[in-house]
Parts: structure tokens; C-alpha cells; sequence
């Protein structure tokens, strides 16, 4: 195949990659994307648009469009403990458009960014594409090697972005340096059917040694089912029936929801990892989303701290591209704007699985409710600080530059 040329090539077509390629294409930089699958539909995907997203969104004249998708909304996030529940944050406080999580699977949301992007001419998505290794030239990385279903071709670029997730290839042929923190837990991911009094506002419960979270997928429940990490062998060991047990008798649904999970193969197992890349940038290559830092599905924050790296990155680097200036210097700003607010909520995460849930899971006596929980239960005003830390997040982005062409 004959080599493509373009101004920068980003690696990877989740959030943080179409929104950057649309970001860049709508101030004039010809940007191609790539995108391994023949589509965005990945189920393992992360289904929650939170408040900032949707103030970026605002900021871009998007939001109006995107409320027009088939979305849920959730104002209050909800945790049944011991069979008590406690509503732990109330994001209708927010001074957003938005003051909700929207729940719209993310392969919708992707479809829709992307066709976006399609309006702008400089804009170039390959699907069924991946980069397999980088091109370097005297030290400094020009382009990828890609592969599509032709064969192997090269795209040569100005900048090439990693933003292909946690197990990025950019970032393994880049020789980034990772530093892993340690996860006490892995992730068993379902679905439910829905029923009559299915209560819309659950988010989690938490038993004796079990943890569920439920997304809302409207037609049925997405279930993130949180387990020991290494333990899915013991328990595919125990059998089915006492697993789907498990799930009725934390939820309270009736046996017939869980009438879907019929074998092993309805029950996937998601590996968590957290972990950040010391140094995001090296020349002609950027980190930018999971790449860069793989986020713990504590909060459902992935997606949202994703798309800030994309704003940040573009709000930086589109007047470095204006200017010809792509220096080193120029790609470690990213990073500098970006790193505290991603460490700040790792850390919280590590600590959320470390001293709530891990502990939880080893627990063969009945749970009580957390002391901090109780004080959610008696004080309501206190649900405003995890509103906001879920919701907003830590060093929330915005539009800062005129993102139309120069003339």
C-alpha cells in the first residue's frame, strides 16, 4: 500500500482519540484517526457522561445534539448497604447545564462525535486500522506503521498520539516507562433483564463479601460484578446457579432477571489495572487518556478524564501546530496540565479499593455501614462533595481557544 501523509496521527478511536482528531480537523489540522475494530461497538465500554463532559460539549455548541440521543439521566447516586440505602452524592447542586450523569452506552457516543468530525474536511477516520509500531528518524518518531485488512502501510506525521488505552501500542513501541498501583480487585461484567420495580436511581450494593454496581442501559441492567482479583476460577468452581444466587440475593430481583446468564460464556472477566507513565511525551509522540493513565472504574471517571486530556492537549497543541512549533517542550505541557489532576484521583480510587472494597470482599461477617456513609444518611449537604468529585473531577478542562480555521 502506498504511505499516507497527514499533520498528526492518533492511534486509537475511543474518547479521548475522536474527540482530539474532531478538535484538531475543526481548527484546520489534518488529523487521521485510527481505529482497529470495523465499528465502536465494544460492550466492555463504559457507559456514564458525566457534567464536565457535557460542559465541554456545551462549550463546543454540541450538547443540544448530543441530549438528543436516547440517554437516561442520574441526579442522585445511590448505594444499598446491608440492605439500607444511602444516597452518597446529589449532583443536582451543580452549576452545570448538565447537573446529571447521562447514561448512554459509549459505541452511541462515539458514533456521534465521529460523525461530527466527518464534517470537517480535514478529518480522516480508518477503521479496521491499527498502528503496530512507530516510525523513527534520527531519534525522533515521524509517523506509525499501520495494518489494515490491504496489508501494512506507513502514515507519516508531524505528531503521532498514542491514545489506543491501557494496553497501548504506542506506548510499548514508544518504550514508555509505566509505574503500576497495585489492585486488590477484578470485574465480572453481565447483563441483567429489566423489570417493573427495578429502582432507576441504583447504582451499588455492597453485602457481605460482594460488591455490584448496575448501569443503566435502559432495554437492561449492565452489571459490573467486583470480585477478589484472581478469584473468577474459584468461583466459575462453585458453579453458576450460586453465582446468579448471589446476584439475586444482593439486588433483590427476581430469579427470571438473571435468565440471560445461561452459561460461563454470558460472564466476562475485566482485569483492572491503574497505573500512570512517568514521562507522557517524547519527541513526536504523546500519551494522552489510558494510555497515559489507566483509570479503576471507581466512579466511572475513565471516560471523563479522557476527554479533559483531549481538551487540554488540543487548547495547547493547536497553536504549537499554528506556529510549527512541536517541540518536546511544546508536548510536555500536556502532561504538566494534566498530571495532578489524573494522580489526585488515582489516588483516591487506590484508596477507595484498598481500605472499602478489598477489605469488603474479605469479609465473612455481615457489612456495616461505613462511618462516612452514615454521615451522607444524617447530613445531605455532605452529598455535594462526592457530586462534585465524581462529577466534575479534579482540574476540570475548558475551551480556551478559537478552535475555527485560520483563514
Amino acid at each position: 500500500m502506498q504511505p499516507l501523509s497527514t499533520r498528526c496521527v492518533i492511534a486509537g478511536g475511543g474518547p479521548a482519540g475522536i474527540l482530539l482528531g474532531y478538535l484538531l480537523a475543526r481548527a484546520g489540522i489534518d488529523t487521521t484517526v485510527l481505529e482497529k475494530w470495523p465499528d465502536f461497538f465494544r460492550d466492555f465500554r463504559g457507559d456514564t457522561i458525566h457534567p464536565s463532559t457535557m460542559e465541554v460539549l456545551y462549550e463546543l455548541g454540541l450538547l443540544d445534539d448530543f441530549l438528543k440521543l436516547p440517554h437516561n439521566e442520574m441526579t442522585r447516586m445511590a448505594l444499598h448497604v446491608g440492605g439500607r440505602k444511602v444516597i452518597v452524592a446529589d449532583l443536582s447542586h451543580l452549576k452545570t447545564h448538565c447537573p446529571y450523569i447521562a447514561f448512554i452506552p459509549q459505541w452511541d457516543f462515539l458514533n456521534f462525535l465521529s460523525a461530527k468530525a466527518k464534517d470537517f474536511p480535514h478529518f480522516h477516520l480508518l477503521m479496521e486500522t491499527e498502528a503496530t509500531d512507530l516510525i523513527k528518524e534520527n531519534g525522533r518518531v515521524v509517523g506509525v506503521r499501520a495494518k489494515n485488512k490491504d496489508g501494512e502501510f506507513d502514515i507519516r506525521a508531524e505528531l503521532t498520539v498514542g491514545a489506543d488505552g491501557r494496553h497501548s501500542t504506542v506506548r510499548e513501541k514508544g518504550m514508555f516507562e509505566v509505574e503500576e498501583l497495585g489492585v486488590p480487585i477484578d470485574v465480572l461484567w453481565f447483563r441483567i433483564g429489566r423489570g417493573d420495580v427495578d429502582d432507576k436511581q441504583s447504582l451499588g450494593y455492597l453485602e457481605k463479601g460482594h460488591a455490584l454496581v448496575m448501569l443503566d442501559r435502559r432495554e437492561y441492567w449492565q452489571c459490573a460484578f467486583v470480585i477478589e482479583k484472581g478469584a473468577f476460577d474459584a468461583i466459575k468452581a462453585r458453579g453458576l446457579d450460586q453465582f446468579r444466587q448471589s446476584v439475586v440475593s444482593l439486588t433483590h430481583m427476581p430469579e427470571s432477571a438473571l435468565a440471560e446468564v445461561d452459561s460461563w460464556d454470558k460472564v466476562k472477566l475485566l482485569s483492572v489495572g491503574v497505573d500512570h507513565v512517568r514521562h507522557w511525551a517524547k519527541d513526536g509522540v504523546l500519551l494522552i487518556g489510558d494510555s497515559a493513565h489507566a483509570m479503576s472504574p471507581i466512579g466511572g471517571v475513565g471516560i471523563n478524564y479522557a476527554i479533559q486530556d483531549a481538551v487540554a492537549t488540543a487548547n495547547i497543541l493547536v497553536p504549537a501546530f499554528r506556529k510549527n512549533d512541536l517541540s518536546l517542550d511544546a508536548l510536555k505541557q500536556v502532561q504538566g496540565r494534566r498530571q495532578k489532576p489524573v494522580l489526585r484521583m488515582q489516588k483516591l480510587q487506590v484508596f477507595m479499593q484498598d481500605k472499602i472494597i478489598a477489605p469488603l470482599l474479605h469479609s465473612k461477617d455481615e457489612f456495616k455501614m461505613p462511618w462516612f456513609l452514615k454521615f451522607f444518611a444524617a447530613l445531605p449537604i455532605l452529598r455535594r462533595i462526592p457530586a462534585r468529585i465524581i462529577g466534575i473531577g479534579f482540574g476540570p478542562e475548558h475551551v480556551t481557544i478559537d478552535f475555527s480555521p485560520i483563514q
